[in-house]
């Protein structure tokens, strides 16, 4: 080999070493960030995106978190038919923001992709936290726009399980996208600070529509959307039957 060459590849193989160095150094930042954290930009430069976007069977911790919330003593969903989603979501400020989520297992890879479509176009979702931390009050967690699937719950009013219940159920961006019921001359609306957002002719941040971006993504993977039912109505929410 001429000296020329040997140059020209120890001149490589510092340039793998040191881009090596580069991926690893963000790869660990990204492992420690938690749910709500926001990744610094440079990190795509370094890391594949797909990698930030996992599926996980539920871990001791978060399992213990869900105990008495959102997995309740008569909750029948066996834990090894649910899984935990670590992915990322676009704020309003455009910033990249940790997410989490628990569905059942049998939509978690549809997800997962609807995601990370929805990340790579921008598509803002304010938040992506589990229930639990609302004690898994769903008022409370869709009083704050926290987009979340999993929680063993009754339809509000009803001895119905919610789709919810079984993981097969996502809401997005509850608080501007709400829950419609009229009946009786009764109304409910879920949240109640949501009421002003029943106003479809209006525009705001975090509003959902059909033919928009997660409209579609979601309608493509065989979810339907609880807009284009007739009473109720919910905005919020897609879901699939569990086959």
């Amino acid at each position: 080999m001429k000296r020329k060459d040997e140059i020209i590849l120890i001149i490589v193989l510092i340039f793998l070493l040191v881009l090596a160095i580069f991926r690893a150094h963000y790869w660990e930042k990204t492992r420690n960030l938690q749910p709500g954290s926001i990744v610094p930009e440079q990190t795509f430069n370094w890391i594949m995106i797909n990698t930030l976007f996992q599926s996980y069977e539920i871990p001791d911790s978060i399992f213990g978190l869900m105990q008495g919330k959102s997995y309740k003593e008569n909750c029948t969903v066996p834990r090894e038919d649910l899984r935990y989603l670590i992915l990322l979501h676009r704020n309003i400020e455009g910033q990249a923001v940790v997410g989490e989520m628990v569905v059942n297992k049998a939509i978690a890879d549809d997800v997962l992709e609807i995601m990370q479509t929805l990340f790579l176009e921008g598509y803002p979702i304010e938040k992506m936290r589990l229930v639990d931390y609302y004690d898994a009050d769903d008022e409370k967690s869709m009083t704050d726009n926290n987009s979340s699937a999993f929680n063993w719950r009754f339809i509000k009013g009803t001895t119905t399980l919610s789709n919810h219940s079984m993981g097969m159920a996502v809401d997005i961006n509850p608080l501007y996208n709400p829950y419609y019921l009229s009946r009786r001359g009764r109304e409910t609306i879920q949240p109640k600070s949501g009421k002003p957002y029943l106003d479809r002719t209006s525009d705001y941040p975090y509003k959902m529509e059909k033919g928009d971006l997660c409209y579609d993504l979601f309608i493509s993977h065989g979810f339907t959307w609880g807009g284009d039912w007739q009473s109720p109505i919910d905005y919020q929410h897609f879901e699939k039957l569990l086959q």
